[in-house]
């Protein structure tokens, strides 16, 4: 999947923001984006070892993050911190989008 431009990801962010009054709402809203169109499981790396993305939650600190997966072990990442593989699951340019509009 090819990245999308500045002017397709500004696009994105406006969809997902355009009913949300604060940041708040529009935090939640990116969080349903993701839930709804960013394809789980995938697999990826993080730190060197091999994980699979089971599903995006929000932390008990309100953070977007992908629970990673090994065997019995489960890890929260920050989505702003999850390295995406190649070729990138169908969705992740809303992880694009969210990382554009949470800089």
């Amino acid at each position: 999947m090819t990245s999308l431009s500045d002017a397709e990801l500004d696009a994105l962010v406006e969809q997902a923001i355009v009913d949300a009054y604060d940041e708040h709402e529009q935090h939640s809203a990116f969080h349903c984006l993701l839930e709804e169109h960013l394809i789980t499981p995938f697999e990826t790396t993080v730190l060197g070892v091999e994980v699979t993305v089971t599903k995006i939650d929000v932390s008990p600190g309100g953070e977007i993050v992908g629970i990673c997966a090994r065997g019995k072990h489960r890890q929260a990442i920050g989505v702003l911190d999850l390295p995406l593989p190649t070729p990138r699951p169908a969705g992740a340019e809303w992880i694009d989008a969210y990382r554009l509009w949470a800089r």
